[in-house]
């Protein structure tokens, strides 16, 4: 099966109307008619839900329901992951936080989802979305 990892700026686009909006809920689609196999760094779950709590129209209980049911994979940050992103940060200048979707992509071999241009527009076979 395919796997998309994505980075927490794809995730926002689920609840958000933005650039790339309808493509990262293809995506969560995607994955949940089994096409697909959506992968995220545990780090993705803290931001995600931060901008979800601070998103007056959003009842973010509800959508960390939404999340569990959805049923995507989160690797925790272990040694090897930490090593793999802090090595990523090396080599693109990206934030460490920024540098954990590229490092589990990398891991598993797949490709990697983003709407941030900034921090990942460079890294080798990434799509961007917005």
């Amino acid at each position: 099966m395919n796997i998309a990892v994505l980075d927490a700026s794809v995730g926002v686009k689920w609840f958000r109307n933005e650039p790339g909006a309808a493509e990262a809920r293809e995506l969560l689609a995607a994955h949940g008619r089994g096409e697909i196999e959506i992968a995220v760094a545990s780090v993705f779950v803290y931001e995600f839900m931060a901008v979800a709590s601070r998103t007056p129209t959003l009842h973010a209980t509800s959508l960390w329901g939404h999340f569990v049911r959805w049923g995507i994979r989160i690797r925790e940050i272990d040694s090897p992951l930490m090593l793999a992103a802090l090595a990523v940060r090396t080599r693109s200048g990206c934030a460490l936080y920024d540098a954990f979707a590229p490092a589990l992509a990398e891991e598993l071999a797949a490709t990697l989802y983003s709407g941030d241009r900034r921090a990942h527009g460079d890294w080798p076979s990434v799509v961007l979305l917005g």
